[in-house]
């Protein structure tokens, strides 16, 4: 892939925090540092347009990962770069980012009128000049997410759940973003709402040439929605590739139980193995493999060497494949 069609690329970003005691007390108890590894070395690249999602269970540091990539949260380590690329005016910037909050209802200042959060963007960054320009703007932005230009009067406790993150969208898109991260932007929703957002945000993408970096713990939300997957356990990146390839033919121990825990109406009876056990403390992760404790494939191997994530498009962090 050509430099110039990548949007962002990641390399070996870490996310630690010191979660010690006070000095004092460690001293009196001889205790040492405690450090808890949110992001423990992740490197990936994320095409231009298309979307990548991170998936992995709550815990795993997927959130962590999206405030780094939007500035929310400093790196300990690694770096991140934005490519460049063309604008509108036919000059060439780095993307605009912005990030898709995961609770609707807590992402909205509900002092706030939609149409004042929605133009708030719009005035801060001087995208647009005069105010009936303005509030024409709005308008469009609320057609494009599916609400209507009246909603702008409305306050966002007069709106459900699924109606405040197409508001959230719809603020996303007012500074003509190129790069939306989305943590967890339908966890919050009922089932028959998430679909319609994530159509919306398909729909979004292919209008408009969005990239998106989208995180979730739902294999099946993400399904339809990515065209590159990355698992996430513990801190680390375990499996990586192309969506379908990691549906069809799962290569780490960890990707098929998550893949096992989705309900297939075809085959509802079929064998499936439970996941057993929690996951392991980041703040003292296991030697070796840190899945190792919960693989039912587990070897000496995995207790005492930690694999690197490794292959060609579609890569793996295990002894065994």
């Amino acid at each position: 892939m050509a430099e110039g069609d990548i949007a962002l690329r990641v390399d070996g970003a870490k996310c630690h925090f010191d979660v010690s005691p006070s000095w004092l007390t460690r001293v009196l108890q001889s205790s040492p540092k405690r450090v808890l590894r949110a992001v423990d070395g992740v490197s990936f690249s994320v095409p231009l347009g298309k979307t990548l999602s991170v998936v992995g269970e709550s815990g795993c540091g997927k959130s962590t990962l999206a405030r780094m990539v939007v500035g929310l949260q400093p790196p300990t380590a690694g770096t991140m770069a934005f490519t460049p690329i063309d604008k509108p005016d036919g000059t060439r910037a780095p993307p605009r980012l912005q990030m898709i909050f995961q609770d609707p209802y807590a992402s909205l200042n509900p002092r706030w009128r939609v149409g004042d959060i929605v133009s708030e963007p719009i005035r801060e960054l001087h995208l647009i000049d005069g105010e009936a320009a303005i509030q024409a703007r709005i308008g469009e932005l609320l057609g494009i997410v599916g609400l209507s230009p009246t909603d702008a009067s409305r306050y966002p406790h007069e709106f459900s759940g699924g109606q405040r993150q197409r508001i959230s969208i719809a603020r996303a898109l007012a500074t003509q973003a190129d790069f939306l991260v989305c943590d967890e932007p339908t966890s919050a929703l009922d089932v028959s709402v998430q679909a319609q957002i994530l159509n919306l945000m398909r729909r979004l993408q292919e209008q408009f040439g969005l990239t998106y970096l989208f995180i979730s713990h739902n294999l099946s939300v993400v399904r339809h929605m990515s065209d590159e997957i990355a698992i996430m356990y513990l801190g680390r990146f375990v499996e990586v590739g192309p969506a379908e390839q990691v549906f069809s033919d799962p290569q780490h121990p960890y990707t098929r139980l998550l893949l096992e825990t989705i309900p297939n109406v075809e085959t509802p009876n079929r064998d499936r193995r439970p996941m057993s056990g929690e996951v392991p403390s980041p703040i003292a992760p296991p030697p070796g493999c840190p899945f190792h404790p919960r693989c039912p494939m587990a070897e000496q191997q995995c207790r005492v060497e930690r694999p690197v994530l490794k292959g060609e498009g579609r890569m793996t962090a295990c002894h065994l494949v």
